[in-house]
């Protein structure tokens, strides 16, 4: 019998739980992590729950596709339309510092578009989860995205500001923080959960692989906003993401664009 999409969602959400239980026997824990060639840092609890989370995956669907933050790709024996996407610690710069700001993050694509997406935070006991036409739901309650109207009254995260500098998009940043009401910086998949749960209003990246975005596309789809590249396209493949809400898409997008 195929599995729903109810299933996988239910998979995801009990092996986001899983891993991020790992993650807590290392959190706060002397780590010594080590640096990537792209200058990020790696820890033995990065790649002790993207083993478990792959292990979990292989065994229920064979045959479907995973790419992982950190044991990159592998092909799918028996399916070319299901591959899933993990990051299993996406923030590692807070976990590694002891801050709880960090996510399980677990996506499944389906000929090409993410239908389910789970970010479980193991360390502040939240789990934001969702699966086309099923809700976006924040623990066990509906999640919906901020009803603010105007940018003027909106909470604009971001990760690292000085990322923005680094990858040309200073300006941009500079046009919507001074539209905008508040701008702390709540990053990583924080903030993307903070937005899809209404706390505030937008949250972007001048940089982003699709590891730290997968679970996303679904995540707002189902809460009534938006993820996607600064362009309005719904996307994880893009350089630059931001989300937000649908009513304020257009202001953010011309203020990214400098209209």
């Amino acid at each position: 019998m195929p599995e729903s999409l109810s299933d996988y969602l239910d998979f995801a959400r009990k092996v986001a739980l899983v891993a991020g239980q790992e993650t807590l026997r290392y959190f706060q824990h002397d780590l010594q992590p080590e640096i990537k060639a792209d200058g990020s840092p790696v820890t033995m609890a990065d790649r002790s729950a993207e083993h478990l989370i792959r292990t979990a995956i292989e065994e229920r669907f064979p045959g479907h596709a995973i790419l992982g933050e950190e044991f990159g790709e592998q092909e799918g024996s028996g399916s070319t339309t299901h591959r899933w996407i993990i990051d299993p610690i996406d923030g590692t710069k807070s976990f590694i510092s002891g801050v709880p700001l960090y996510a399980v993050l677990i996506g499944l694509e389906i000929e090409g578009r993410v239908e389910v997406g789970v970010a479980n935070f193991p360390a502040l006991g939240e789990m934001v989860s969702a699966a086309s036409g099923l809700g976006c739901w924040w623990n066990s309650k509906p999640a919906r995205v901020s009803a603010k109207t105007s940018l003027s009254e909106a909470i604009v995260s971001f990760t690292d500001y000085g990322s923005f500098a680094a990858h040309g998009s200073e300006e941009a940043f500079i046009r919507l923080a001074r539209r905008s009401w508040y701008r702390p910086g709540w990053g990583d998949a924080y903030g993307y959960m903070l937005a899809a749960t209404g706390r505030i209003e937008v949250m972007l990246d001048p940089i982003m692989a699709v590891w730290d975005c997968a679970p996303f596309p679904p995540i707002f789809r189902e809460a009534g906003g938006y993820f996607g590249d600064w362009q309005g396209n719904e996307t994880i493949y893009t350089t630059r993401s931001v989300a937000t809400s649908l009513v304020l898409l257009p202001e953010v997008l011309a203020a990214l664009k400098g209209d």
